[in-house]
């Protein structure tokens, strides 16, 4: 019965993810999550690095998603973006550039 905790425990998460996903909405404009993000200083340099076919993808869609907003529509349901396909395309970089900047502060500290 223990061993079946854990698998259990990961099912619940998921499926707990996956409603919290639905429920904030933002896929509904057809946002990903890294769409999302706040943009500061380290966002905005992690932005700078992203291939020019990404960026545009973003930029697409936050301008459909603001075009929606306005309208108060939201897209037909075969267009929300889904739990499975919204991959996490900036954060490898915002990471990079965090790592980058503390290593710095680090570096003036000395």
């Amino acid at each position: 019965m223990a061993s079946r905790a854990p698998v259990a425990t990961g099912r619940l998460m998921l499926g707990i993810r996956k409603w919290y996903y639905g429920m904030c909405g933002f896929n509904k404009l057809g946002l990903m999550r890294d769409d999302t993000i706040e943009e500061n200083s380290d966002v905005k340099q992690a932005l700078s690095r992203l291939p020019e076919n990404e960026l545009n993808n973003r930029v697409f869609r936050i301008k459909r998603a603001l075009d929606l907003n306005m309208k108060q529509q939201i897209l037909p349901k075969d267009q929300w973006m889904k739990f499975e396909e919204d991959v996490s395309y900036l954060s490898p970089y915002l990471n990079e550039v965090i790592r980058e900047r503390e290593e710095m502060e680090e570096w003036s500290k000395k």
